[in-house]
């Protein structure tokens, strides 16, 4: 059974360490919360120079350690359950500076830390770092400040923020096979033409073979590459740097992401994707606390799609007028009709929150089953176009044989 290093807090606050043996971290957690103690850190007890973390090493850590997404989620989590606990902001960001891996975010906590003890609040002190925490958690924070109910916002960010993850990992296990497949399909035909083909067009021009036309056309592209080839590589560099400058405008990245939007079969997944991300963000805003007109442009900011943030944009000044959400949203032809009528619906009876959490929820669900779909179809539709792709480059290279026996005649 393997031993697990702890480190939590006791009913006073204060900080306690140990070693205790257990299937797993889960069975840590619920022996250290009946034993009266908050748990801050579970992991494997390293008792062996095998398995020293190189990692670990403070002098590494700069290099080797950045400030991920389950960094902030594991902190937001950790001190939503300290202020929980009684124990001050100020203290509890102190010890959460002494827990995390990061070294840069280690840096930023004690930034974090200093600004609150020159006497500024939490949510202004985490709005300098907006690579860490974006608009959406800072105007939360201080909802939540304002509200007085700060540990419970910081819970409810922590399992948006674990949801957005969860979305977000979906969609990408989703595209990693195809995108795989694409590589290693690329690196086949790269290979193949540079250093395959070549030796046989040169066999086959020796027995005075004629080149069939697919032949001859497959020659001629593995010729121009093989001539080439530095050209060909600055070339696609070129169009890498092209078409990731234009996709930083508003209107490159609004082209981009309405052919997103429109490509087949993942397209529909992408629209789905959005949806969730509005419909559950701006649901974690008016459920904080946060004034509808600011939780509008924050999830305009936030949308991570530029049609959808264009839209939001258009029901951020009706609603500046006093008209409605959904109105706007029907005219934006973004959103579908179930999401516009559920979201009239919120403002009739009051309940906008409650509604858009459904539209997220139901989103979601959707998104898994469209996920889990595409997976099962798309590993043999896969296969197929790679092996069809390699059975025309064979097919394409011997071709040609069937001419020998009349060049040897």
């Amino acid at each position: 059974m393997p031993s697990y290093a702890y480190e939590a807090l006791d009913k006073g606050g204060k900080q306690v360490r140990g070693v205790i043996e257990a299937a797993n971290e889960d069975v840590i957690i619920e022996k250290l919360r009946g034993m009266g103690y908050y748990p801050l850190r579970v992991n494997i007890h390293r008792s062996k120079a095998s398995d020293f973390d190189i990692l670990a090493m403070p002098g590494l850590k700069f290099i080797f350690h950045r400030v991920k997404r389950k960094h902030i989620m594991t902190f937001t989590r950790q001190l939503a359950t300290l202020i929980d606990a009684g124990l001050p902001i100020l203290r509890s960001l102190r010890i959460l500076e002494e827990q995390v891996e990061s070294a840069t975010f280690k840096e930023i906590i004690a930034k974090i830390a200093a600004d609150i003890e020159g006497g500024s609040t939490l949510s202004d002190a985490i709005s300098k770092f907006p690579k860490q925490f974006d608009n959406l958690y800072v105007a939360m924070v201080r909802a939540g400040e304002i509200g007085g109910v700060l540990e419970a916002v910081l819970n409810r960010i922590a399992e948006f923020l674990e949801k957005r993850q969860a979305l977000i990992g979906k969609v990408r296990s989703a595209m990693m096979y195809p995108i795989v497949v694409l590589c290693i399909a690329t690196l086949i035909v790269g290979f193949s033409l540079i250093k395959i083909i070549p030796k046989f067009v040169e066999i086959f021009l020796q027995l005075g073979a004629e080149l069939p036309l697919p032949t001859l056309i497959l020659v001629n592209i593995a010729k121009a590459i093989t001539d080439h080839f530095i050209a060909v590589i600055i070339g696609v560099a070129a169009i890498v740097f092209v078409i990731k400058y234009i996709n930083k405008t508003k209107g490159g990245k609004y082209f981009f992401d309405t052919a997103k939007l429109k490509v087949p079969i993942f397209g529909s997944i992408f629209l789905k994707v959005a949806i969730t991300r509005f419909a559950g963000t701006l649901a974690t805003l008016i459920n904080a606390g946060v004034p509808i007109l600011q939780a509008i442009d924050i999830v305009r900011e936030t949308s991570g799609n530029e049609v959808i943030s264009r839209a939001m944009e258009q029901v951020y000044n009706s609603v500046k007028e006093g008209e409605s959400i959904h109105e706007p949203m029907r005219e934006a032809k973004i959103f579908p009709p179930l999401v516009c009528h559920m979201v009239a619906v919120g403002e009739e009876t009051g309940a906008i929150d409650q509604m858009l959490t459904k539209v997220a929820e139901a989103y979601e669900r959707e998104v898994d089953d469209t996920v889990n779909a595409l997976t099962s179809i798309i590993e043999p539709v896969l296969i197929v176009v790679l092996g069809a792709i390699v059975g025309a480059i064979v097919i394409c290279l011997y071709l040609p044989l069937f001419y020998i026996p009349k060049a040897i005649k």
